[in-house]
């Protein structure tokens, strides 16, 4: 696979910040060694992101951002530091561009408290130190660099390596949460909307993560269940099945066997799992004329069940009584403005990378908005989500107010 083949998502993403002339677009430039970024001596030339993919080593593969000064003020301003958000919401590693010839105030203090909130790790560059002779003692923070010397470049590189959490690669589907030898029945409808003879990728991820784990899969239609555990003889370690058929196999499904959803699995793979528990007691709530979102990661083609645009808005409808306003988007659109909205309910984002579904989770906890996806709904709403997490300890904590 050439460099440019990988997938954005896979790729790191660097984001450098500032404001307006710190040499921002200097600094990228030196670290890229390319000149992507627009350099001039005119404050604020930077209007837009610019997202650049390319090979940085010792990391390999990655995407450098860089963003519209910070500082900028009036209305389009506003519109760039909301921009610079959002962009801070796909960020790895966030490196703060200053002036050290210059005072720091508010703009630098207030990228810093952002970055701390959102968890981001980040580097502060001190540049233009060839044109200062008392030069702070670098901190575990700080770097001083000359854009224009290339003084300090390789150091920045080496620290943004270092900062950059490779965890992300160990997690699991739920490989951690079985033993060797154990065997896991997986219910799959036999779904419509996926290609004639195949299963839909979750199910794949999830069949490949079992037999990683050295246990057994054992996959059937919901109505092949109740015999195939009468079958068996021994209880398997776990029950796993689709969403749409969550109340028919907990029926089946004895209460002494772990019983979850791959949509619950694949919300806790992609990181957001607590959110979308704690945010699904919004259903509760709903009153007449509040809108839903109903947003989908990809644009398969809809069939006349589909369960995005059809059933879970009737059930929500069923479930609240309430005329609620339901909008739907698939594929990349997703909304920037989110305060019109009462409630979103995401797919489980099998074709979404975890960065791009927790950009979505956090553009709605910054907009405070409820954030849920469609197996939690569902189960939710079939009251049977308490039984479908109790697999994970300390989340039924988070089923507040509504216990169901």
């Amino acid at each position: 696979m050439g460099m440019n083949d990988t997938p954005s998502a896979n790729r790191i993403h660097i984001g450098f910040f500032g404001r307006r002339n710190a040499g921002k677009s200097s600094i990228v430039n030196a670290v890229t060694d390319q000149d992507i970024a627009l350099v001039s001596d005119q404050k604020g030339t930077t209007t837009d992101p610019v997202y650049k993919a390319m090979e940085l080593l010792p990391m390999g593969p990655v995407m450098i951002i860089d963003t519209p000064g910070f500082d900028d003020s009036g209305k389009l301003g506003e519109m760039r530091v909301k921009k610079t958000k959002q962009v801070l919401n796909k960020t790895d590693v966030a490196v703060l561009v200053t002036d050290i010839t210059e005072a720091q105030d508010g703009c630098e203090k207030e990228l810093i408290e952002i970055f701390k909130q959102k968890n981001i790790p980040y580097i502060v560059v001190l540049n233009k130190c060839d044109l200062e002779d008392n030069l702070p003692t670098n901190n575990s923070h700080e770097i001083c660099t000359s854009a224009i010397q290339k003084t300090g470049i390789n150091e920045l590189k080496e620290k943004i390596s270092k900062s950059i959490d490779v965890r992300d690669s160990k997690l699991q589907i739920v490989g951690d949460l079985i033993n060797p030898d154990d065997f896991v029945i997986l219910v799959v409808p036999v779904d419509k909307a996926a290609p004639k003879g195949r299963l839909i990728l979750p199910q794949q991820q999830t069949i490949r993560d079992i037999l990683e784990a050295d246990a057994a899969a054992i996959v059937v239609k919901e109505f092949e269940l109740r015999g195939t555990l009468e079958k068996l003889g021994e209880k398997p370690a776990m029950v796993i099945t689709d969403s749409q058929v969550f109340a028919k196999v907990s029926a089946d499904t004895p209460p002494d066997i772990p019983l979850t959803s791959f949509s619950i699995l694949m919300a806790r793979y992609k990181g957001f799992l607590n959110t979308a528990v704690k945010g699904v007691a919004a259903v509760e709530f709903l009153k007449d004329g509040d809108r839903v979102l109903i947003a989908e990661g990809c644009s398969h083609h809809r069939q006349c069940d589909d369960i995005g645009s059809v059933k879970i808005p009737r059930w929500l409808r069923n479930y609240t009584g309430k005329s609620i306003s339901i909008e739907t988007v698939s594929g990349t659109e997703f909304p920037d403005e989110l305060e019109q909205y009462s409630l979103i309910i995401h797919c489980g984002g099998c074709m979404l990378t975890g960065r791009e579904m927790v950009y979505r989770m956090k553009c709605s906890m910054d907009q405070k908005i409820p954030f849920t996806n469609y197996g939690i709904t569902i189960a939710y709403m079939q009251g049977i989500l308490k039984r479908s997490i109790a697999i994970f300890p300390g989340l039924a904590s988070v089923l507040e107010p509504a216990d169901k």
